[in-house]
């Protein structure tokens, strides 16, 4: 049986940049421990089976060195004030399957003469942040009473997205890689990803988030579009980012879902924080953390109450049952992008796009599937 000579080091790499320890793997690769010390070698097969496991490209393993591996567009992210140096196979693969969705779809909007979309790059670092919201808000037709009025912020969070989806931006919500239910994707490492482009900008969010916070995600992304720039992010309410851009974003994103002057006209100054936190939250549809961060700037809360106030919140929050389950094809086309997914079905029946392309594009395997997905979006045959 012929064995192929990798180097340990490339085993290492890639058993650790999908997050393993050698115990995790044992059970599938037996002799991984003996490989990774070079004692022995696996066969071929073996190799293509770990680098399957391992979300490795496979070819990466016959080179000399581990590769340098970066996210494709400009990273934004800090943690502890610290760049993050390494993303995860998850994010990587997360960002390549928008980029290709993203080039299909600019291909398919040229073919139909599509004009470029006068809101991408039309903002900059320079403009007032609350004027911008204004302008975002007014172009979406994102009303904080229509808002007020939703029964959920899962209610409010699928309002949001169709008014972006209608202005022409896909938006893309999902909490694992692809359709792959056992690659899931870490709050902890992004929150969202904007890729601008005058005929085609995506925003990707992470569904493994909260609603309330993927609202959060979605208003700064948008804001991101807004300038023109692409960019993976952190974003969080109460994060004040090195980086202007994202301080910028996060300033319109504050603005765009809690518009200071109506929280000031709102807010009960008297009332206990608590129960002020759950009820502004519930009326403008944000979460507890955004409220928080509102009421700091507008001046009912001191820096250190903003921040003993946000470790009591965030305990609180993360102690809550998450939400699990829902209808399958509202969450496929969630995952794609409504406006994505209606066009590559359109461009397939039409015998435009390859059925294999427009399965693998949208993450489905059967026939079946891809008729059920049509119906529910209006696209049937």
């Amino acid at each position: 049986m012929s064995r192929v000579g990798v180097k340990p080091d490339l085993l290492r790499w890639a058993r650790e940049r999908a997050g393993f320890s050698i115990d995790a793997l044992a059970r599938r690769f037996p002799k991984l421990e003996a490989w990774e010390r070079g004692e022995v070698h696996p066969t071929l097969r073996q190799l293509e089976r770990f680098a399957k496991v391992t979300f490795a490209p496979v070819g990466f393993l016959f080179l000399d060195e581990p590769p340098v591996e970066h996210v494709p567009i400009p990273d934004f992210r800090t943690v502890a004030n610290m760049y993050v140096d390494h993303p995860s196979p998850n994010l990587l693969d997360t960002v390549y399957l928008c980029q290709q969705r993203q080039n299909w779809y600019l291909d398919f909007v040229r073919s139909m003469g599509d004009a470029s979309l006068e809101f991408v790059d039309s903002a900059h670092l320079s403009d007032d942040a609350v004027a911008t919201a204004a302008t975002i808000r007014k172009s979406l037709g994102f009303d904080v009473e229509e808002r007020r009025s939703l029964p959920t912020w899962t209610e409010a969070l699928r309002r949001f997205i169709g008014q972006a989806d209608a202005l022409g931006v896909l938006v893309m919500v999902s909490g694992v890689v692809g359709s792959n239910n056992r690659r899931h994707l870490e709050p902890e490492e992004f929150r969202g990803f904007a890729l601008a482009d005058p005929l085609a900008p995506l925003v990707f969010i992470n569904g493994a988030d909260t609603k309330a916070a993927q609202m959060f995600t979605l208003a700064h992304e948008l804001a991101h579009v807004w300038l023109g720039q692409s960019g993976i992010s952190d974003a969080q309410a109460l994060t004040v980012p090195d980086q202007e851009t994202e301080r910028w974003c996060n300033r319109v994103a504050a603005e765009l879902l809690v518009p200071l002057d109506l929280l000031r006209a709102e807010d009960d100054s008297g009332a206990e924080l608590r129960g002020e936190l759950d009820r502004l939250a519930r009326h403008f549809k944000v979460s507890t953390l955004v409220v928080l961060r509102r009421l700091h700037d507008a001046g009912r809360l001191t820096q250190d109450e903003l921040w003993a106030a946000y470790r009591e919140e965030l305990g609180r929050l993360r102690a809550l049952p998450k939400g699990s389950g829902g209808d399958f094809y509202l969450t496929l086309g969630a995952r794609v992008s409504k406006r994505f997914a209606r066009a590559l079905m359109v461009s397939t029946l039409e015998g435009r796009t390859a059925f294999t392309e427009s399965f693998r594009l949208l993450g489905v395997k059967k026939m079946a599937t891809f008729r059920k997905l049509g119906r529910s979006l209006g696209v049937g045959f």
